[in-house]
């Protein structure tokens, strides 16, 4: 036997070989190459089975039609006895419908609530433009990142419920006992103010004078064409900012250009008050939502400040209060209002003079400066009411080119959000974005006083408009 072939058999491991043409190769090394060879291909199947899950997942997720079937959730009173609606005496007696969502043309849907019983009434929303309750923002906000952001997160982060009264040409009420058509009083669509897509259907009778509740539905509006029309809305692509839209996404400190927003014309300081000693205001829809309130012996606006322990129901999924999760706040920070301050501003959506309200607080514990702002409206037209009917005035949430929380449909088509001069907003000194959400502020309440129209009355409305949490009286006399 060959006495070469003998000694490179007897080498180690880990030896080095020559080859024929005089390379020399580690053979420790050949192995490891090997080795990484293996781990580079498993590592490449993971990658391609997380890209295959992952467009399946997306497709699965975003996936439309133009006809589809959504599942509607119903919670009986037993199943849901936080709730503060107004409930009729005929609520649950028409439950067990079927949803059905119909594309006729760009933005525009029909909404079909079907049967399951003989008894229960077809109601069919007719060529609903979803556009106006998806997200939009001013054309004004557009290219400023900050302003932009809070924008779009807060018309994604407030509710939107919008009626159509019986004799609207956009509903339709067919079949059933004839109780429904008889007695049909407002049919409305409601976009929750939680996850994109998380809508409501309710129906609502005339009882005792009043709206009364007969059914409650909860649906997920399909995200796919959640995300088409609000990239129709916003020219926008969707994935840049789905993440903040289908789940909450903290955007405190964001810089906010006021100067775009509107151009001051005028400011002066005025007299106002604020008797933290009066006794809490109580009407409209904080009536029931009494009881979604957790606090003891708050009995006037100065029980919010002086540290007692207040907390509200939390609005969870798909969109119902829930008493076992409370929402806290940090009223502390508008413990002291410092100073009122009105502005004549001139808004890029209106070529005539509005105004601007801004309250100046400071905290109870640090003396840190918070700057609450409702601005482009129109002081001269407010409603002229008691405090008692304080509900009747400007109600509106936080945001820039927000709609109310309640209106009707034509007056939603008449009036679009991202068309709006009105916006409201929580800033600290240096103009940066304060979480509203997390101090428990869902907007203000404008209206002037019944008898005297030098006075402007101010309400702050707590976390989803549990309660209000200050009444501010405002002479604007010496202002004109």
């Amino acid at each position: 036997m060959d006495s070469t072939v003998e000694n490179v058999s007897a080498l180690p491991v880990g030896s080095v070989v020559a080859s024929e043409n005089g390379n020399k190769r580690p053979g420790w090394l050949a192995r490891l190459g090997r080795r990484w060879r293996l781990i580079c291909a498993a590592l490449l199947l993971v990658l391609v089975c997380v890209v295959a899950g992952l467009s399946f997942w997306l497709q699965r997720r975003y996936a439309v039609a133009d006809t589809m079937d959504l599942p509607l959730r119903e919670f009986s009173n037993s199943e849901y006895p936080e709730d503060p609606a107004v409930r009729s005496i005929h609520f649950g007696q028409y439950f067990g419908r079927k949803l059905k969502l119909v594309r006729r043309d760009r933005g525009f849907f029909d909404f079909v609530l079907e049967p399951t019983d003989p008894r229960t009434a077809t109601v069919i929303f007719h060529n609903i433009d979803v556009r106006l309750m998806t997200p939009s923002e001013p054309a004004w906000t557009r290219g400023d990142a900050g302003l932009e952001r809070i924008a779009l997160t807060d018309r994604q982060w407030n509710r939107q419920q919008v009626s159509f009264n019986g004799h609207s040409p956009h509903l339709e009420v067919v079949g059933g006992d004839s109780f429904e058509k008889t007695n049909l009083a407002s049919a409305e669509l409601a976009k929750n103010c939680l996850n994109a897509g998380l809508w409501e259907v309710l129906l609502f009778v005339h009882e005792n004078e009043h709206k009364a509740l007969y059914y409650h539905g909860w649906f997920t509006f399909p995200l796919g064409y959640y995300k088409d029309l609000f990239e129709q809305n916003t020219g926008l692509s969707y994935w840049q900012h789905w993440y903040k839209l289908e789940h909450w996404s903290e955007p405190a400190g964001t810089p906010i250009r006021l100067a775009t927003l509107r151009r001051v014309e005028s400011e002066r300081e005025v007299t106002m008050t604020f008797d933290p000693s009066e006794p809490i205001l109580v009407g409209g829809e904080q009536t029931n939502k009494r009881r979604t309130t957790e606090g003891r012996n708050i009995l006037t606006w100065g029980d919010f400040y002086d540290g007692s322990m207040v907390r509200f129901a939390t609005f969870t999924p798909p969109g119902r209060y829930d008493l076992n999760r409370l929402w806290k706040n940090e009223y502390g920070r508008l413990a002291h209002l410092s100073k009122a301050i009105l502005r004549n501003i001139v808004s890029p959506a209106s070529s005539r003079p509005l105004q601007e309200l801004e309250l100046i607080f400071a905290s109870r514990d640090m003396g840190e400066k918070v700057r609450f702002i409702v601005s482009g409206f129109d002081l001269a037209k407010l409603p002229q009411l008691p405090p008692g009917r304080y509900s009747e005035g400007l109600y509106m949430p936080m945001g820039i080119g927000v709609p109310p929380f309640f209106q009707d449909y034509t007056d939603l088509q008449k009036n679009q959000p991202d068309k709006s001069p009105y916006f409201s907003l929580m800033l600290d000194s240096a103009d940066h974005w304060i979480n509203h959400h997390a101090v428990a502020v869902d907007g203000p309440v404008l209206h002037r006083d019944a008898k005297d129209t030098s006075l402007l009355h101010a309400y702050l409305l707590s976390y989803e408009r549990h309660t209000l949490i200050g009444h501010y009286v405002i002479q604007t006399q010496i202002f004109r």
